[in-house]
């Protein structure tokens, strides 16, 4: 119990809909867990609703703390667990996970310890050396929010004989939500912003990465962003008819049919952020404006150019650079147009107004014995 609050204390994260902080429920915390210990064992553990929060798709930001104008109007549902459901969340994902992880592909990479982006997109420049050049580019349509409850219990079940963890699982799923006061039950889905749903994604799209694997497929998978290679374009629409087959009947979820696309290396492509084309990987374009966009609130015009914009600045670009600066990357230009985005927005916010006269009267090497880091000196 302690070991989970540990856990989920590090992750952070805001209340849940009781209200309760990290703070606050650590404050008793040895009461506090040794209560839901006890309910969890004798089987009177109720989870309380989730609380609905809403990210915008292009910022990744709550959508209420969003400029209308600046929203890309698609936005992601999370379903915030109460701090005591985290917890609860995350003693029972330690205590199944050993059953499951074992069993899971190797070409899986998704929230699994050990494996991350990084070797996801290693193993895709692998499979191209072997000549695996067309690629099937599949997307599963709101995939968290649709899984079947009864095909999750029932995947758990094949490994998970305990039914009182089996009855606290269906609980967490059907927990249900409160969006803007309103209780809604949830009768399907896995909510994105639990702490056990990246293990029972993993659990049910295990499903497709064995199939795949069985018919002799090579793929690489991200939690619900997944990639098929082949060597002919014959053989990745026998692979799209096996992903089809699997996703529509197996799992009873559907295929997006904009977003699932038969292209190659040489027509290009986007993966975990990345963009594919030819022997060339760099940033996707969504990523440089992601990018641009958390720079842009950092350096409002209005604002008083400060010392501590600078360090804010510095964690974005330290950021960017860690998971795209990559041996396999090749992201030169787009890193220095980056950081001409950060300097002209900085001459800016000093100046109080847009000139190009400014570049010279305030230089880089003006920036940059403030402490500004640019991102090409990180590559």
């Amino acid at each position: 119990m302690h070991k989970a609050f540990k856990a989920v204390k590090k992750n952070r994260g805001a209340a849940g809909i009781d209200k309760v902080s990290i703070t606050m429920f650590e404050q008793n915390l040895d009461a506090n867990l040794n209560a839901l210990m006890k309910s969890l064992k004798d089987g009177t553990y109720r989870p309380a609703p989730l609380k609905r929060v809403y990210l915008d798709k292009a910022t990744g930001l709550p959508a209420t703390k969003i400029d209308s104008a600046k929203s890309s109007g698609k936005l992601r549902p999370l379903g915030i667990p109460a701090v005591r459901d985290r917890v609860a969340q995350e003693v029972v994902r330690t205590l199944i996970e050993p059953f499951f992880v074992p069993h899971f592909s190797k070409r899986s990479f998704g929230f699994i310890k050990g494996r991350n982006c990084h070797q996801a997109i290693r193993e895709i420049i692998s499979l191209k050396k072997q000549g695996h050049r067309i690629v099937l580019d599949a997307d599963i349509k709101g995939f968290f929010d649709n899984i079947s409850h009864q095909l999750i219990m029932e995947l758990v079940a094949q490994r998970i004989a305990d039914g009182n963890i089996l009855s606290i699982i269906q609980k967490f799923l059907t927990s249900g939500v409160m969006d803007k006061g309103v209780f809604k039950e949830t009768w399907m889905g896995t909510p994105q912003g639990g702490v056990i749903s990246p293990l029972l994604a993993n659990i049910v799209l295990d499903v497709l990465d064995q199939e795949l694997a069985q018919q002799g497929y090579v793929f690489v998978r991200y939690a619900d962003d997944f990639l098929v290679l082949a060597k002919s374009t014959a053989l990745i629409e026998k692979a799209y008819d096996v992903v089809r087959y699997v996703v529509e009947e197996r799992l009873q979820l559907k295929l997006s049919p904009d977003k699932t696309k038969i292209t190659s290396f040489a027509d290009g492509f986007d993966f975990l952020g990345f963009h594919f084309h030819g022997r060339y990987i760099s940033m996707r374009a969504k990523s440089v404006e992601k990018t641009k966009d958390k720079i842009k609130r950092l350096t409002v015009r209005s604002h008083n150019f400060s010392k501590d914009q600078i360090q804010k600045i510095n964690r974005v670009t330290r950021g960017t650079a860690n998971y795209f600066a990559a041996d396999f990357s090749h992201v030169n230009s787009q890193f220095a147009e980056i950081d001409r985005f950060i300097r002209r927005r900085l001459r800016c916010m000093k100046k109080k107004r847009i000139s190009k006269e400014d570049n010279y009267r305030i230089p880089n090497r003006y920036f940059q014995r403030r402490g500004l880091v640019a991102l090409c000196s990180m590559l």
